[in-house]
C-alpha cells in the first residue's frame, strides 16, 4: 500500500484546526513532543467548544444538578435520568444542530434528531417521544422559507421513519436568526431501572467493538464547524454536515436494546460529535482506563481513508461498545441478526492511554483524561460586560406610544404574526401518533404520552422567548423555565426536571458572555424555586450571522409527570355557559411583547413583569385545581397576551366557541390588558357553580381568582361589551397564516 504523507504539524496548522497558540503549547506539554497529525485532529475536536464546553463548563456547574428523583445528573452519561416510580426511569435530553442546519437544512435537522435518539437508547432507554425548538429569520424571506421547509422535512422524515412520535415543539421567527437558524432536538425515553447502561470503558482485556453503519468521510470536523461563527465561507463546509439513515438507526435501536437487556454490555456510547475520537477518550476517562484501537478493522465505505479521517468522521448510526470477551460472540450474533456491522477493533487497557494503530503504525497515543470535559481540556471564564444596547432598549418610553385606533384590527393583525399563528403546517408533517401512546397532540400547552406498565403519563414541552432574554437575560431565562413548567401544569402534570439547550453568540465577546452568565443564573434561580433540577443538555455558542448575534436563546425542555389520565387537561373551551376565570393578576406590561414588535416594530423595555415566588404558588394552585377535577380547560397567558390566550382557547378545539369577557381595568388602558405579556397567569374554564370550591383552593395558595367571563356558542366574542370579534375570521387567520406565508413565492 502506498504510504500517505501527512502534513507537518506546526503552530499555523494548529491555528487552522481551531486551537489557540496557548492550547497548542499545552498539547506539546502534555505529550512532551510535537503531536502527530492524527493527534492534532484529536485535540482540535475534543478541545473544540462543542466537545469540551471550555467556555461554559464553569458556569454550568453553578446550576442545580441534584434532586430526589434524579438518578443520573448533568454530564454523567449520554443523557439525564429521572425516577418516576413503578421501577421506571425517564432518560431525556435536548441538543442543537444549528450550524449544520444552516448550510444543509434537511440533513442538518435529520441528523440532529438521529443523534439525540442515540443518546437516549445508549442509556438502555427506548425512545418514546421527540420534541423540537426552531428559530428562523424573516418568514417573508426566500432563504428563510428554504431553511424552514428543509428543517421541517428533515425532522419529519427522520422521526417518522424511525417510528417515534414528535409530540411538541415551538417555532419562532425574527430577523436576528437570519442565516443562523436554531434547530434544537429533544428526545425522551423509558427504561426499567435494572436495564440502564453506562458510557464507560473498564476491565483490562475487555473488547472494544464498533457497531452500526460503516464509516465514511461525512461530518469530518463537524464539532469544530459547530464551534465557529456562520460566515460566507460556511457553505464550503457542507461536507462537515453528516448524512443520516433513519432505517439503519431503527435497526441499531433494536439491536442495542437487545444486547443491553441481555446483560452483555459493560459500556456503550453513541458516536456523535468527533466520532470514534470522542467515544474512545470519554469512555476511557470515565472508567479511568485506556484503549488500544486498530483502525484497520473499522468498516469503511470509502477507500483509502486515513487514520485522521476515520478518527474524526461523524458518520451517523454508529456506537462504540465495550464487553467481556465471553460475550463478544453473542453480541456479534445479535447485531448480525439485525443486519448491522459489529466488529471488534480493540481492547481496554488500564494505563489511561488511548492508542490508535493504522496499517501497523502507531498514529496516536494520548492520555484519555487530557482530552475530555472535566479532565485536561481547557476551562475558561471569559470577560463580561453589560450590553451597550440596553441604553437603547431601556430608554424607550412605552407610555408615549399611540393607542390602537381599532382594537379589532390590532387583534387580527397579531393573530397573523408567524410567532402567534398556529404551527399546524409544521406539526402535521410529523407523525405524532405512532406507537399510539400520545394522549395530547401538538398545539396544546404541552403534550402528554402514556407510559406502558404504569398509570402515570409524561407531559413535556420546550420553551423560550429569546426576545425576553435579550432584554433581560437573567429574568428572561427564568421566565423560560417558569413558562415551560406552567405549560406542563396546564396539561395536568407536575414539573420534575429540565434539560436545556443554550444558544448564544460568540463567548469571546464580553457582552455575549455577560448574557450567558446572567441567563445561567436565571435558570438556576427558577429551577431551585420550582424544584426542577438540570439533568443535562447542550451549549451552542457562535450563533452569529455576518451582521449580528442571535437573541440569546436558552431553550428549556421541561419534563412533568401526570399522576392519572383523568388529570389530563386541554387548553380549549368545552361547553357553552362555562365560566372563564383568570388565575393571577393583569398588569398590562407590554415590555418585550409580540404586540410591541408587531404594532410598533420595537424590541424594547425590560422583560415582562415576573415574580418567581408567586409563580411557584400559581403552579401549585393550578395543579391542585386540576387534580380536584374542577378545571375543564387551562391555558397559560404568554405570547400575544390575554386576548390571544382567549382566542386560542375558543378556536383550537373541534368545536368553535366564542366568549364574553368583562375585564377590570384598574386604570390600565384596555389594549395593554389585552396585549401585555406579564407572567404567571393562567386562564381556566369551569362549570357554573364552581366558584366557591375554586376560591377556597386559590385562597389557600394565595393566588388571585377572578371570574372574567363566560364561554358562548356564538361565533362572535366581546370584550367589556365592545370589541366585537368574528371567531370564524379569527380561526381562519390563526390556522392558515403560516401555510400561506410559506407557500408564497
Amino acid at each position: 500500500m502506498k504510504s500517505i504523507v501527512e502534513p507537518e504539524v506546526t503552530k499555523e496548522l494548529a491555528l487552522q484546526h481551531g486551537l489557540t497558540l496557548d492550547e497548542f503549547e499545552k498539547v506539546l506539554t502534555i505529550l512532551g513532543r510535537t503531536p502527530t497529525y492524527t493527534e492534532l485532529g484529536i485535540y482540535s475536536v475534543m478541545w473544540s467548544e462543542h466537545c469540551s464546553y471550555k467556555n461554559s463548563i464553569a458556569q454550568l456547574k453553578t446550576l442545580p444538578r441534584s434532586g430526589k428523583r434524579l438518578l443520573v445528573g448533568a454530564g454523567e452519561e449520554n443523557a439525564g435520568l429521572v425516577d418516576i416510580g413503578d421501577g421506571i426511569a425517564v432518560a431525556f435530553k435536548i441538543e442543537s444542530h444549528n450550524h449544520p442546519s444552516a448550510v444543509e437544512p434537511y440533513q442538518g435537522a435529520a441528523t440532529g434528531v438521529g443523534g439525540i435518539m442515540r443518546d437516549i437508547f445508549t442509556m438502555g432507554a427506548r425512545p418514546v417521544a421527540a420534541l423540537n425548538s426552531l428559530r428562523f429569520g424573516d418568514i417573508n424571506d426566500k432563504q428563510t422559507k428554504h431553511l424552514l421547509k428543509g428543517v421541517v422535512k428533515g425532522i419529519g422524515d427522520y422521526g417518522n421513519s424511525f417510528g417515534v412520535p414528535t409530540i411538541a415543539g415551538e417555532v419562532y421567527f425574527d430577523s436576528c436568526y437570519q442565516t443562523n437558524p436554531l434547530v434544537n432536538a429533544m428526545s425522551i425515553g423509558i427504561v426499567e431501572h435494572g436495564h440502564v447502561a453506562s458510557a464507560i470503558a473498564k476491565g483490562k482485556g475487555n473488547v472494544v467493538m464498533i457497531v452500526g453503519s460503516a464509516t465514511g468521510r461525512d461530518g469530518i470536523h463537524g464539532a469544530t464547524f459547530a464551534s465557529e461563527e456562520i460566515s460566507e465561507a460556511s457553505e464550503a463546509k457542507r461536507p462537515s454536515v453528516q448524512v443520516g439513515d433513519p432505517f439503519t438507526e431503527k435497526l441499531l435501536l433494536e439491536a442495542t436494546l437487545e444486547v443491553i437487556q441481555a446483560g452483555l454490555v459493560v459500556g456503550i456510547q453513541d458516536m456523535g460529535a468527533a466520532g470514534i475520537t470522542c467515544s474512545s477518550t470519554e469512555m476511557s476517562a470515565k472508567g479511568t482506563s485506556g484503549m488500544e484501537i486498530n483502525l484497520d478493522f473499522v468498516p469503511t465505505r470509502e477507500t483509502a481513508m486515513t487514520a485522521y479521517e476515520i478518527m474524526l468522521s461523524e458518520s451517523q448510526e454508529r456506537m462504540l461498545l465495550v464487553a467481556t470477551p465471553e460475550n463478544e460472540k453473542a453480541i456479534i450474533t445479535i447485531f448480525e441478526k439485525w443486519d448491522l456491522h459489529c466488529v471488534t477493533i480493540g481492547k481496554v487497557t488500564d494505563d489511561g492511554m488511548v492508542r490508535i494503530f493504522h496499517h501497523g503504525i502507531l498514529q496516536a497515543e494520548v492520555p484519555a483524561e487530557t482530552c475530555v470535559l472535566g479532565g485536561g481540556a481547557p476551562v475558561y471564564i471569559r470577560e463580561t460586560k453589560e450590553p451597550e444596547y440596553f441604553a437603547k432598549t431601556r430608554s424607550v418610553d412605552l407610555q408615549t406610544l399611540p393607542v390602537p385606533s381599532d382594537l379589532c384590527a390590532s387583534i387580527y393583525s397579531l393573530l397573523q404574526s408567524p410567532n402567534i399563528a398556529s404551527k399546524r403546517w409544521v406539526y402535521e408533517q410529523y407523525d405524532s401518533m405512532v406507537r399510539t401512546n400520545t394522549v395530547m397532540l401538538p398545539g396544546s400547552d404541552a403534550s402528554v404520552i402514556r407510559i406502558k406498565k404504569s398509570k402515570k403519563l409524561l407531559a413535556a414541552k420546550t420553551d423560550c422567548n429569546g426576545r425576553y432574554v435579550y432584554l433581560n437575560p437573567r429574568k428572561g431565562a427564568a421566565i423560560a423555565v417558569a413558562e415551560s413548567g406552567r405549560n406542563v401544569v396546564c396539561t395536568g402534570g407536575k414539573p420534575i426536571a429540565i434539560t436545556n439547550c443554550l444558544n448564544f453568540g460568540n463567548p469571546y465577546k464580553p457582552e455575549i458572555y455577560w448574557q450567558f452568565k446572567e441567563a445561567i443564573a436565571g435558570i438556576g434561580e427558577a429551577c431551585i424555586a420550582l424544584e426542577t433540577p438540570v439533568t443535562g443538555g447542550n451549549v451552542s455558542f457562535y450563533n452569529e450571522s455576518p451582521n449580528a448575534a442571535v437573541f440569546p436563546t436558552p431553550t428549556i425542555g421541561m419534563l412533568g409527570v401526570v399522576e392519572n389520565e383523568s388529570h389530563v387537561t386541554t387548553a380549549f373551551f368545552k361547553k357553552n355557559g362555562d365560566e372563564i376565570f383568570l388565575l393571577g393578576t393583569n398588569r398590562g406590561d407590554i415590555s418585550g411583547s409580540e404586540y410591541l414588535s408587531r404594532e410598533h416594530g420595537l424590541t424594547a423595555g425590560d422583560a415582562p413583569y415576573f415574580d418567581l415566588a408567586f409563580e411557584v404558588k400559581l403552579q401549585q394552585c393550578a395543579l391542585e385545581l386540576i387534580q380536584q377535577g374542577l378545571v375543564k380547560s387551562a391555558h397559560d397567558v404568554s405570547d400575544g397576551g390575554l386576548i390571544i390566550a382567549l382566542i386560542e382557547s375558543a378556536v383550537v378545539g373541534k368545536e368553535l366557541f366564542g366568549f364574553a369577557v368583562n375585564l377590570q381595568l384598574n386604570g390600565i388602558p384596555l389594549h395593554k390588558i389585552l396585549f401585555g405579556e406579564d407572567q404567571s397567569r393562567i386562564i381556566i374554564s369551569a362549570a357554573t357553580g364552581s366558584v366557591d370550591r375554586l376560591s377556597a383552593i386559590c385562597l389557600k395558595h394565595g393566588v388571585p381568582l377572578n371570574k372574567i367571563g363566560v364561554v358562548t356558542a356564538n361565533t362572535h366574542s366581546t370584550i367589556n361589551g365592545a370589541v366585537p370579534l368574528d371567531m370564524v375570521k379569527a380561526k381562519d387567520i390563526f390556522f392558515h397564516t403560516l401555510y400561506e406565508k410559506v407557500s408564497q413565492n
